[in-house]
This record gives C-alpha cells, sequence and structure tokens, in this order.
C-alpha cells in the first residue's frame, strides 16, 4: 500500500492535518486506536481571547479567533455536522483584585471584556459577590461531533487504520517511510502524549499535565453563555448536561480521575450555584505541552521524512487548526512556518541521539 503521508493520531491536530492534506489531493492514511479517554475528547472546547489573572490576551488571539471561525465553519459542512457556536463568557469575580483586573481591562480598548448588559440577570442562577461582566466574543467547538464525524468520513475514504501504533514497526529513510507493509512520503506524528515516548521526539523540552473536569446535570440554567467563577467555568456540553472544570495539575500520581478533584469541585459548585446540580461523570486526561508554552510544528531535522504536530497545551482548540494549515502548507509547498512554532528551534538538542 502507497500514501502520500501517514498521520499518527487524530485528535484536533490529527482531524485538521488530514482534512486539509485531503483537501489538497493528497493520498492520507490516519492511525488511530480507538480511545475514549484522550486529551481532546475530555476538553471544554473553549476557544476564550483572554487568559490568566491579569486577564490579558492570548498569544496571536485576533489571528487565531478568525481563523478559528473560518476553520471549524468549514470542517464542519464537510463532515456534515454543526460544531462552531459562539457562546461568550459571563464571569462573576470571586474576589475584589479580580474584579479590578476585569475594570481595568474594560477601560482598555479591544479588551474582549466588558460590562453585562441590564437586560441579563443572573442572581436567581448565581451567588454574584463582586457583580459579572462578558468576555465577548468567545468560541465553543463540540469537539465529540467533530472528532466523530472526521473519523466516519476516514473510514468512508479508507484513509483509516483503527490500531496502536507500533514504533518497532517504522521504518524511516530520507526519502520515505515504511509503516509494515505501507510505504509513504512522510510520517507526522500528532499523537498527543504518545509523542514524547517515541525516542525520536524525546528531547523535546515538553511537560505533561492532566486536567479533570465533573460532568453535572444542572436542570434550569440557561446553555446561551459559559459561566466563570474563581477556578470554576461551567460550559454546555452534550445532552443537556454541563462541563464543571477544570484542573491543571503538574505533580500527579496516575491519569485516573481522583476523588479530591470531585470533592473540591462539587464545594466551589455549591459556593456558585443557586441551582440543585447532580454529577453524572467525572473525566481526566493528560495534556501535552511544550515547557515555553509553544506547539511543536515541522520536520525533524536529521529526518526530514518525519514531522511532528503536537505540544498545544490548553489551547488546543485555537493553536491546532491554525498550525495544521500552516503545516499542510509547509509540506506542500515549503510555505514557512512561524519560527515561534517550528520544531527548527530544537534542532541541536534533537540531533542527539
Amino acid at each position: 500500500m502507497q500514501v502520500d503521508y501517514i498521520i499518527v493520531g487524530q485528535g484536533i491536530c490529527g482531524t485538521f492535518l488530514s482534512y486539509y492534506l485531503h483537501k489538497a489531493g493528497k493520498k492520507v492514511l490516519v492511525i488511530d486506536e480507538s480511545n475514549p479517554y484522550t486529551a481532546s475528547k475530555a476538553a471544554s472546547g473553549i476557544i476564550n481571547p483572554v487568559t490568566g489573572r491579569r486577564v490579558v490576551s492570548t498569544w496571536m488571539i485576533e489571528e487565531l479567533m478568525a481563523f478559528a471561525k473560518q476553520a471549524y465553519t468549514e470542517i464542519g459542512d464537510d463532515i456534515g455536522e454543526k460544531i462552531f457556536y459562539q457562546k461568550n463568557i459571563i464571569a462573576f469575580p470571586a474576589m475584589p483584585q479580580m474584579r479590578e483586573a476585569y475594570n481595568k481591562r474594560i477601560e482598555e480598548e479591544n479588551s474582549y471584556i466588558k460590562n453585562v448588559s441590564g437586560d441579563k440577570n443572573f442572581d436567581t442562577a448565581f451567588n454574584i459577590l463582586f457583580g459579572a461582566v462578558e468576555i465577548d466574543p468567545v468560541w465553543l467547538i463540540e469537539l465529540h461531533p467533530l472528532l466523530n464525524g472526521g473519523r466516519k468520513k476516514l473510514a468512508e475514504e479508507n484513509a483509516l487504520l483503527e490500531e496502536k501504533f507500533e514504533q518497532v514497526n517504522l521504518s524511516v529513510s530520507e526519502s520515505h517511510v515504511l509503516y509494515k507493509n505501507i510505504q509513504a512520503e512522510k510520517i507526522i506524528f500528532c499523537d498527543g502524549i504518545n509523542s514524547f515516548s517515541n525516542p525520536l521526539w524525546k528531547n523535546l523540552p515538553y511537560i505533561l499535565n492532566k486536567g479533570e473536569a465533573l460532568i453535572a446535570d444542572i436542570p434550569g440554567l440557561s446553555t446561551a453563555n459559559i459561566f466563570k467563577f474563581g477556578n470554576t467555568t461551567l460550559v454546555p456540553w452534550y445532552n443537556n448536561l454541563w462541563w464543571a472544570g477544570s484542573s491543571y495539575e503538574n505533580e500527579y500520581e496516575n491519569n485516573s480521575p481522583t476523588p479530591l478533584f470531585k470533592q473540591n469541585k462539587i464545594q466551589e459548585l455549591k459556593m456558585f450555584l443557586k441551582l440543585q446540580f447532580t454529577i453524572v461523570d467525572h473525566l481526566a486526561s493528560l495534556r501535552p505541552a511544550a515547557l515555553e508554552r509553544r506547539p511543536f510544528v515541522g520536520l525533524h531535522p536529521l529526518y526530514k521524512s518525519v514531522g511532528i504536530l503536537n505540544g498545544m497545551g490548553t489551547k488546543g482548540c485555537s493553536l491546532a487548526p491554525y498550525f495544521a494549515k500552516q503545516f499542510a502548507e509547509h509540506l506542500l509547498g515549503n510555505a514557512p512556518i512561524d519560527t515561534l512554532a517550528d520544531i527548527k528551534r530544537f534542532k541541536r538538542i534533537l540531533e542527539i541521539k
């Protein structure tokens, strides 16, 4: 069997990269073992233009927001799923200092933060301490329809191999790669945390962090917005449920849900909500991220037939489509990759065997 590209992994990165390469007329094979506990499947799907306690604009956000709207709408049309929504965040500051930080941004132009309009009354649903502000716009991506729809389309095109990728079955040369009996011009690793146990990428300065979230049933809560209070974010989920998270843990024993997180998050929800709620599920996964918070994109300096698209961290929904398109254009026509994301910045350490 001969293809142009083998892509390992069908999370957000693998789904978009395979989409752009296939759209350009290339023959693609995606190798992916079905796993319900990946970072992509447990993520909330939010693209929030501000971050941190100082609520500053995130890296490249103006370009990323515009691109994401186009990319998710386009791929949704292609797979026959509506996956893109605008769901602004209503944030309730939990302390005076946070309220001051929001006020400072409201005074600035183009800060994405504004006062909540007078016709929105949240007193019946929430315990409000220091008022409310609105982050506008915020995109919400329904990742399960995206990943399931993308997978179905790959299967229909005979472009999906549902099995665990085994490194021992890969042979790499300057001009091509061979995986079992499949030959390709290049192989691209989009397989999340698995990339960093791969001897080709083990020298990259990566970090794995754990995220957990609860899935809650909250009857009577409007799904028109996302809600944020302190460390808790409530995001409309599937089947009229809510995603309540998240955590960012650099130290953890395993990737399983922990009772302590569940206990703490339930306490936060009781403080935040006036409405009754029921917890119906508990999710946990490991996210792959770069230590300097910029993704890994490009071809290996020693093996030009091997590439990577990974390390998106907590910003996968915004970064993955943008850099998948950029990487596809690099593979197809040698277009440049953003220097802050290009894997060439780690050339020296990747050349150490």
